[in-house]
């Protein structure tokens, strides 16, 4: 007895310890998934409040606009109306159809009422890359892949080109959380995992977090679910578990769960005032938008591994680097397509494998450059939805598809080895983590945002403007200039800025950005201000019926050392109020 006792006890320390190891591995995971956005955003996070990522500064500056005006109206104890007149009076701007991650901005309004909102856009972006890592993990994980793989396929969802030139600018793509939950849940519905109510309504909860966090990517999210489906049901007609009535009663309680949160907001947009009459994409605007077959294999400049060439091409890319999601490299790309030949009967790796290059070419858009008519996207591109999805987005999930191609061969692969040479397993392992190295990001390149102008808030403090009071800033705020929103942004003054950089309905109804007078005066008033020649011209008789027509309590000139707008300014105004700061300030 003396013998087995200790066996025993040993038995039971070795189960315990695997059972623990089971546990904290994936707090482990999660924890490098953290450190590797927080290395990302490690030159934000320097001085978070004053610095933002270079190659943006518009969108940057709008994104911070909106999470100053949504957590001002928790701070007055409400949630932000979904249309308002802080921007852009009298006629205002709609948040549904402007990218105004209404949900983050909501839940995080006490990070920007305490630090401001450059601090909550850098946590909005570092959260974007730990938690989308995690999201698609944690998917993986429930459909079957190991622990190794999983963190493997999340990380490259996670960090990939696509998210991480998302950021640069746009936030609302870059929060890639949701999606991955979104998909798995519509999985789960049609192949009959989970229940039809249950899992329905949790894909309803999901849907509308995402529409309130970024509309675009709720579709793209669609689409790509959409395709999904479609391979899976293709790839196994007979042995699939589908289930059609169980579909149909999850989908349903998804879609109805989901108009209960959403109706109000979507009856708004499509219903309200600001509501966007539908215009079909240009066929040359979808193909500038479309990812080129180059971008796939050439490196930019914003990763750790690339030449000087390749990043040279790279920021001569006509869509911006915005836009420059597609790339994977040739290790990935070789390594994907060896996987799905070699796997091919495995039906995780076929569906998954199928699904990426379907979403890839669709990322192709309908480009006259590349193959015109013989391209899907051609042929969807003037429908409804299609028409306002821009295609080159979709290689989010597109690397999605490639994350869980890689995961579920590695898989294969290591249960392979298991009955024939153990090294075979540690050796997928290493070809996978190999493929995935020329992906690795470098830190955010960051500058420091227009500053506020001396004597900004010191020029309100004198005006005692009236709740809700217009005002004319000049800079008139544009899609070229928005500094001025910015500074509203960070302190909150004034209450009601006329013109802006969103988008909105011109008098056709028709979206466009930054429509109305104020955009058409900015294009005369600012290169003024700038000291440089307008391209057009506006006579005072025109500006003062747009003055009229807007009513302004004050009018604010932000002093500009090159600036010619002094005659126009005194022509229109007179001889201005005080001077506080760099600011001369009328009161009309």
């Amino acid at each position: 007895m003396s013998l087995v006792a200790p066996a025993l006890e040993s038995a039971r320390v070795a189960d315990r310890t695997r059972e623990r190891a089971r546990t904290l591995t994936p707090w482990l995971i999660g924890c490098c998934y953290a450190l590797g956005a927080v290395a990302v955003t490690c030159r934000l996070w320097a001085d978070p409040a004053a610095r933002a990522q270079v190659g943006d500064v518009q969108d940057v500056n709008l994104f911070a606009w909106f999470m100053r005006y949504e957590a001002t109206a928790i701070a007055h104890g409400r949630l932000p109306a979904l249309a308002t007149a802080a921007l852009n009076p009298p006629h205002g701007v709609s948040l549904m159809w402007n990218t105004s991650l209404l949900l983050p901005g909501i839940l995080l309004a006490p990070v920007t009422l305490l630090a401001g909102p450059q601090v909550t856009l850098t946590l909005v972006l570092t959260l974007g890359f730990a938690g989308s890592a995690a999201s698609l993990y944690l998917v993986l994980r429930r459909w079957g892949a190991s622990l190794t793989a999983a963190a493997i396929g999340g990380a490259v969802y996670g960090f990939s080109p696509a998210l991480l030139n998302s950021g640069i600018g746009h936030y609302h793509l870059q929060f890639a959380v949701l999606p991955p939950l979104i998909i798995d849940a519509l999985l789960r519905i049609v192949t009959g995992r989970g229940g039809a109510m249950r899992t329905g309504a949790w894909l309803g909860v999901l849907a509308a977090a995402q529409l309130f966090t970024g509309e675009e990517l709720l579709s793209d999210t669609a689409l790509a679910g959409l395709v999904l489906v479609v391979v899976l049901v293709a790839s196994q007609p007979q042995g699939i578990s589908v289930k059609a009535r169980h579909a149909a009663i999850g989908v349903a309680t998804g879609v109805a769960v989901m108009l209960v949160i959403c109706g109000h907001a979507l009856w708004e947009q499509f219903r309200g005032p600001l509501t966007e009459r539908y215009t079909p994409r240009f066929t040359h605007y979808t193909s500038f938008l479309s990812a080129h077959p180059g971008v796939f294999v050439t490196p930019p400049g914003d990763l750790l591994f690339h030449t000087p060439a390749s990043a040279a091409v790279a920021a001569s890319y006509p869509g911006h680097m915005t836009e420059y999601l597609a790339y994977l490299g040739w290790p990935l790309l070789a390594v994907l397509v060896a996987a799905a030949i070699r796997y091919w009967r495995h039906p995780p790796v076929r569906v998954m494998a199928v699904t990426f290059a379907v979403l890839e070419l669709l990322s192709l858009g309908g480009s006259y450059r590349v193959a015109g008519p013989f391209l899907p996207w051609h042929w969807l591109q003037g429908l409804p939805v299609f028409a306002e999805l821009i295609p080159d987005r979709l290689a989010i999930f597109a690397d999605g598809a490639a994350a869980a191609v890689l995961a579920f061969a590695v898989d294969r692969a290591r249960q392979e080895a298991r009955s024939a040479d153990w090294r075979r397993g540690h050796l997928a392992t290493a070809v996978a983590v190999l493929a995935v190295l020329p992906l690795i990001p470098l830190p955010y390149a960051v500058a420091t945002p227009a500053p506020v102008p001396p004597g900004w808030q010191a020029a309100f403090a004198r005006l005692h403007l009236a709740p809700g009071a217009r005002v004319l800033v000049i800079p008139v705020p544009d899609n070229h200039f928005s500094q001025p929103m910015r500074w509203q942004a960070v302190t909150g003054e004034p209450a009601s800025m006329i013109g802006g950089f969103f988008l909105g309905p011109n008098q056709a109804g028709q979206t466009k950005v930054s429509p109305g007078p104020a955009g058409t005066d900015a294009q005369y008033l600012d290169p003024l201000w700038t000291g440089k020649v307008p391209s057009v011209h506006r006579s005072l008789a025109q500006l003062r019926a747009d003055v009229a027509y807007w009513h302004p309590a004050a009018v604010i000139d932000v002093l500009h050392r090159r600036s010619r707008l002094g005659p126009v300014l005194t022509a229109l105004f007179g001889r201005p109020a005080f001077k506080v700061g760099r600011l001369l300030v009328w009161r009309p």
